[in-house]
């Protein structure tokens, strides 16, 4: 069945819920058992024979959401966490130790970049950045203690694509396991396990719950790295809540309209902007002549409302602050992959390569107003900063 298909029947079974359509939301932490046999074989367990051992280790409500999310990804399994942050470090810490070397794309998430600057080289992993276009020639850069190589692509900030199947393939030739946050594209845009990647994981508070209510994570692991990840889990104590699991499940439903809707009208929107005197470049490797462009359309089969601008020369901080202050349908805000349209500010940080840009970079994420609005409102915007 076709992903839109799929997305409205996975991970729910009224027949087993007394005929209600979605699973339930079960608030629990303690799950009893009627002899000391079966609390000694379920207790550590997440699901065994239709039992739950504990409500940190996995409800009905929980289970449900991984097993759609792992469905989607082509994955052995997938763990819920609190939030897209945990579910990188989490991914980063189940398979990383101390004197370990860990390569990272330099266009990575910024709170991902303080993660192993602040914490991972505190506790002696040595991290090192890498071009954000990276591919095969990634190998020259493999250490004897090279243990994990880290991707985003395209980067949420700058856009830049890396080559997934040629960093697979030459890590994959070493040992080195492969993790990639796939936020931008989501379970439907791309399946990076079946490129050869190891862990793909997710800020679900973006696109899955997609109404900008619920902060939530998950990991989708293969075979080989699903017991490291389980492993570490369990270690750190991480737990979804029950009512973010529901309102991932809620959100899931209508992903396939709620990015279709998104894609096409930041499609249209990019196309407007590469026309604007005041934009030298939009970053969105849907649009043709994009540098990523190639690498999006042999491995993606679909994209969202994320994009940037890079501003033709060096406005002034108040110019371009006048010129978002005033939006009436874009927000300032830091999140995006929800139903409202956001805007927002950034300096990339760089070490591997210079960020090279002629003027100020915005970022755009486009929601589901209707897009004549939308341009309407940025040409007004365009007006201010002039």
């Amino acid at each position: 069945m076709k992903p839109a298909t799929r997305l409205t029947h996975l991970g729910r079974s009224p027949k087993d819920q007394y005929g209600a359509v979605n699973p339930p939301v079960v608030r629990t932490s303690t799950v009893v058992f009627d002899t000391v046999e079966e609390f000694e074989r379920i207790k550590d367990h997440r699901q065994e024979e239709g039992r739950y051992g504990y409500g940190r280790f996995g409800t009905i409500t929980t289970v449900s959401l991984e097993r759609l999310v792992s469905d989607l990804e082509g994955a052995a399994d997938s763990f819920l966490v609190s939030s897209g942050l945990a579910a990188i470090t989490t991914a980063l810490m189940a398979l990383l130790k101390a004197g370990d070397h860990l390569l990272v794309v330099d266009c990575a998430y910024l709170p991902t970049r303080i993660f192993t600057q602040r914490v991972l080289q505190d506790y002696g992993v040595e991290v090192e950045f890498v071009p954000s276009d990276c591919g095969a020639e990634i190998a020259e850069r493999f250490k004897e203690n090279t243990r994990a190589l880290f991707l985003e692509s395209p980067g949420s900030l700058t856009f830049e694509m890396q080559d997934l199947r040629a960093i697979a393939d030459q890590a994959r030739n070493r040992g080195i396991r492969t993790v990639i946050d796939n936020t931008w594209a989501s379970p439907l845009g791309c399946q990076p396990l079946s490129l050869g990647i190891d862990i793909s994981v997710h800020a679900a508070t973006k696109h899955l719950v997609g109404h900008s209510d619920a902060m939530l994570g998950v990991i989708c692991c293969n075979d080989e790295t699903a017991p490291l990840v389980h492993r570490m889990i369990r270690a750190l104590g991480h737990a979804a809540g029950s009512e973010e699991a529901y309102l991932g499940q809620r959100g899931a439903r209508s992903l396939a309209v709620r990015l279709e809707r998104a894609s096409q009208s930041a499609l249209r929107i990019c196309r407007w902007l590469q026309d604007r005197p005041e934009v030298a470049r939009v970053l969105y490797p849907p649009l043709p002549d994009d540098p990523g462009h190639a690498l999006w359309q042999r491995d993606f089969s679909g994209a969202c409302g994320l994009f940037s601008l890079v501003l033709a020369k060096p406005y002034e901080k108040q110019q371009v602050a006048r010129m978002l202050e005033g939006y009436d349908l874009f927000s300032i805000g830091a999140s995006w992959g929800g139903y409202e349209s956001l805007v927002r500010t950034e300096t990339p940080i760089r070490t591997a390569k210079a960020w090279e840009g002629e003027g100020p970079i915005i970022r755009y994420s486009i929601g589901l107003e209707d897009c004549d609005d939308l341009l309407a409102d940025l040409e007004a915007g365009f007006g201010r900063l002039a």
